[in-house]
């Protein structure tokens, strides 16, 4: 699936499949800056098939799924010391619980979905307990290793750690951008908006309508 459209160095899809606070959003950002088309979440077939690279619901609890939907597409994952990742997680779901709702909630079905599955959001009494959400994070990423060991179509990273975003561009295989070593820190503190305040021509909706309108993969996980 060549991808020469908008880099023409790039030609594999990349799916960032990071929990949330691992950092989506500056990388979502850094790849928008070399060309990249972007969607930040996907909530539809066409907004995966228009999107060079895709993060976050419902990339971090589908990865599996993706993997076979997208056999030559590459993988990254986002790590982060969960001393520090655990009270921003706690954060953002103190804002996002009320809309997750399974009947009330307005957020896109998908989201709820994904939040059910790495979080048990709707299916625990307190998500945003901490040892819950290490549980969480630690199984996520036990998943996430196993799966994908030995393979060199996918990349951990920390995105706070000097060098990181060289690391992704040599991966992708972005040479002449690898000397733009770091990451931009976005998102930060209780900043949880940033992705929707930035304004980018290749920035692809995670509602994105296509030939089949906005159906989603019949996939189930």
């Amino acid at each position: 699936m060549s991808l020469q459209h908008s880099h023409p160095e790039f030609v594999d899809k990349l799916i960032i499949i990071g929990l949330p606070r691992t950092g989506t959003t500056s990388v979502s950002v850094a790849l928008l800056e070399q060309g990249l088309k972007v969607a930040h979440m996907a909530f539809t077939k066409a907004a995966f098939m228009q999107a060079d690279a895709i993060s976050d619901a419902p990339c971090f609890s589908d990865f599996k799924q993706l993997d076979g939907l997208f056999p030559e597409a590459k993988f990254v994952y986002l790590d982060r010391e969960l001393d520090s990742w655990v009270p921003s997680m706690q954060m953002l779901l103190s804002r996002m619980l009320p809309h997750l709702d399974a009947q009330t909630g307005r957020f896109h079905p998908i989201m709820k979905r994904s939040f059910r599955h790495s979080f048990g959001v709707g299916l625990i009494e307190n998500p945003q307990d901490e040892q819950h959400l290490i549980d969480c994070y630690q199984r996520h990423k036990t998943e996430v290793l196993d799966y994908f060991a030995g393979r060199h179509d996918f990349l951990s990273i920390d995105v706070s750690r000097q060098g990181a975003l060289g690391q992704l561009l040599t991966f992708m295989g972005l040479a002449s951008a690898a000397n733009q070593q770091n990451f931009p820190k976005l998102n930060v503190g209780r900043n949880v908006a940033s992705w929707d305040e930035y304004k980018h021509p290749n920035k692809i909706s995670a509602n994105a309508s296509g030939p089949e309108k906005r159906k989603f993969f019949d996939y189930k996980i």
